[in-house]
């Protein structure tokens, strides 16, 4: 981790510096975290490289446009990064409604229901870790106008690399049904959805270390058969 000295101005506050403390105690567990993401990202990119390439060619037989999704996301320190998707929504989707999706969101292709409902969406983000810029546990990545909205104790969350699934994830598995019916949906994720989101995110942080790590990961994947 960074000294605090360096962090970036909005992160020294007295809202993050007790996770900031927390976090510095566990130099080897974040150590070892990185090297499991590494090695594991390296291992599941062979392992399903033939099932990305049958779902890469769904996804062009099933609609127009490319077959991966990138979009900004922030990560670590602030950092920002594109984050890697298949794609599950008609080309320029994000023209054509908010960058949260809703129930039965009509931008979504029939292949993406699939992919979305299975989480096989998010399988190109093992690239985004291999790089470095997520982990396979830690708090989703927000687009900036989110992170923009961020309270002085929300910062604390990105103190360490943004994750595919956390606990938050499992929680609120079913956002999109939540924000369904919504007026204004951005302004109910950001003022109802994602603090109750970052409640779950900041007890990762307090209760992080590699074993619980690996707890999550298991959750997700019994989450997910559900």
């Amino acid at each position: 981790m960074k000294k605090w000295e360096m962090l970036p101005d909005r992160f020294k506050n007295e809202s993050v510096r007790p996770y900031y403390d927390s976090l510095k105690k566990r130099g080897i567990s974040l150590a070892v975290k990185r090297i499991f993401d590494f090695i594991t990202a390296l291992i599941m990119t062979v392992i399903l490289l033939p099932l990305m390439c049958i779902i890469a060619v769904w996804i062009k037989c099933d609609s127009k446009g490319t077959v991966f999704f990138r979009q900004r996301r922030v990560t670590t320190y602030g950092k920002v990064f594109y984050i890697f998707k298949f794609r599950t929504m008609i080309s320029d989707a994000e023209k054509k409604g908010t960058q949260v999706t809703v129930s039965n969101d009509s931008r979504v292709t029939g292949a993406g229901k699939f992919l979305r409902k299975c989480r096989l969406d998010e399988l190109p983000q093992i690239f985004n870790v291999l790089k470095g810029d997520m982990s396979f546990v830690g708090t989703r990545p927000e687009v900036e106008r989110y992170v923009d909205r961020y309270t002085d104790e929300m910062m604390a969350t990105l103190l360490m690399p943004a994750g595919i699934t956390s606990l938050a994830s499992i929680k609120y598995k079913d956002e999109e049904k939540l924000l369904d019916g919504a007026k204004d949906v951005d302004n109910v994720y950001v003022n109802e959805v994602l603090p109750q989101k970052m409640k779950y995110n900041l007890e990762y942080l307090q209760k992080f270390n590699f074993f619980y790590d690996i707890k999550l990961m298991f959750m997700t994947f019994f989450a997910v058969l559900k």
